[in-house]
Parts: C-alpha cells; structure tokens; sequence
C-alpha cells in the first residue's frame, strides 16, 4: 500500500455508500420529527397528556421539556434517534476496523506491506472519526436548516454543541470497539463492548432520574457528561465535552499500544 494514509483512504473510498446511507437516514429522521414540532411539542393539549405522566417516567423519556424547541429537539432527535442512529453505525464501523480486518485476513495482508501496527490503528480510527464528524454536521445543517420553518427556536451555538456532544458519544462508542477488537482480534467483543458503553450509559442516568439517591451515577455515564445539562437550551456542558472526547482519544491510543502488543489471529 503505497500514498499518504493508505488505510485512511481506502477505508473512506470502500465505505462511501454505507456513509450515503446513513446521511440518508439521518436526514429522513430529521425532516420526519422536527416539522412536526408546531402540532405535537408546541401543542398545550400534548403538553396537558405529559402532565397527567409519571414524573419518573416523563424524565426518563427525556419528554419534560418536549413544549419547547430545545427540548422537543433535544427529546426527539439528539437524545433518541439521532443517538440510536449514530451508535449503531460507530458500532459497526468501529468493530469492523481492526477486529473485522483481522478476522477477514485484510490486516495481516497490510501489515506485511510495511504498515506499523500502531500507524494501523491510528489511521483506522481516523477514518470513523471523519465519518461520524460528517454525519454529526450534517445533522446540525439540517437542524439549523428546519429552525425557522418549524419554529424550534433554536441558537446556531447551541446547535453546533449538541452536535458535537453527540458526535462525541458516538466516537467514544466507536473507540471502545476500536480497543476491545485491536486488544482481542475479535468483532464479537468489539460489537459487544462498543453497544455496552452506549446502552450502559444511557441506562445508568435513565436510573439516576429515579431518585435523588442514584444521582451519583450520572458520574459514570457519558451520555449524562453531555447531556445532563441541555446543550441545546442552556449550552453544552464543556466539561462533560471534553470527558466524552478525551475517553474516546484515550480508546484510540490504548488501541495503538494493544495492537503493537499481541501477535494477530491467523
């Protein structure tokens, strides 16, 4: 493999139509929910059926501040669907970069051509992230696109942050896969440990909206870091921010040193 960044490019150029496919999802979600908000999340008697809900159970759902653009957006697209939707692809690509490549026989073929195991890890991590990057903004152009028409309400500051808090939890996603696939070899512990980190953290501050006493776990869950505090209506938490992303870099690092570290699945 000879050029700059080889595995880089192939990756990007072998994967352009699932990306296609992807952006096309995205943008269905979007044009599907967001016009909708004037008719269901601005609608009293919408607003009347949530009041008459648990508590509980409303916050969990994320549907406490569904009245207002931020929240409707917030409840509807990054907290649920946009976040679905991104971590199922950072799983898949994120599992299919080192441990996929490895099973299939396509990372020994490479690695005998003069590509560094670490150069390996890094350049496949980086094409996930560009990816992800470009799904995350091109959700916020169409956000930012739909705000007027769907009187959301929303700042273009705000948007920006939300997205790429979610951009975030969806490389930490890939990331964890990233580590556990160049540490095993194995796309099914790259699958299972990528799906974890995102289903755990989303159940742990599910529970921590339960009870003040189970507050704590907010500590332990990412999409909590990010989201705990609105970042659609109050600003994302840049703390939180930097917590998801640092991880997620942290991930892509220990994956470099794992797979200088063990010899390959033949």
């Amino acid at each position: 493999m000879n050029g700059i960044l080889p595995v880089f490019r192939r990756n990007l150029r072998e994967s352009w139509r699932s990306l296609l496919g992807w952006t096309v999802g995205l943008a269905a979600v979007l044009f599907l929910y967001l016009p909708l908000y004037p008719s269901i999340g601005g609608n009293g008697q919408m607003q009347d059926i949530i009041d008459a809900l648990p508590k509980q159970l409303v916050e969990t759902i994320g549907y406490d501040q569904i009245s207002s653009g931020a929240g409707y957006t917030q409840s509807t697209f990054y907290g649920l669907m946009g976040f679905l939707l991104l971590t199922i692809a950072a799983v898949i690509w994120g599992s299919a970069a080192i441990a996929g490549a490895e099973e299939s026989g396509r990372a020994e073929l490479d690695l005998a051509h003069g590509i560094g195991r670490g150069q390996y890890a890094l350049e496949s991590a980086l094409a996930v992230l560009v990816r992800l990057l470009w799904l995350g903004a091109f959700s916020g152009v169409v956000v930012r696109a739909l705000n007027d028409s769907a009187g959301l309400d929303l700042e273009g500051w705000h948007i920006v942050g939300a997205s790429a808090a979610l951009t975030g939890l969806a490389f930490l996603t890939a990331s964890a896969a990233l580590f556990a696939g160049a540490a095993t070899g194995r796309r099914i512990w790259a699958t299972g440990v990528g799906a974890g980190i995102a289903v755990v953290g989303y159940i742990l501050q599910a529970l921590a909206k339960q009870s003040k006493d189970l507050d704590w776990m907010n500590a332990l869950s990412p999409y909590a870091w990010v989201y705990r505090q609105s970042p659609l209506a109050e600003g994302v938490d840049p703390g939180g921010l930097a917590l998801t992303w640092g991880l997620a870099v942290a991930f892509v690092v220990a994956s470099a040193l794992a797979l200088r570290a063990r010899d390959l699945r033949g």
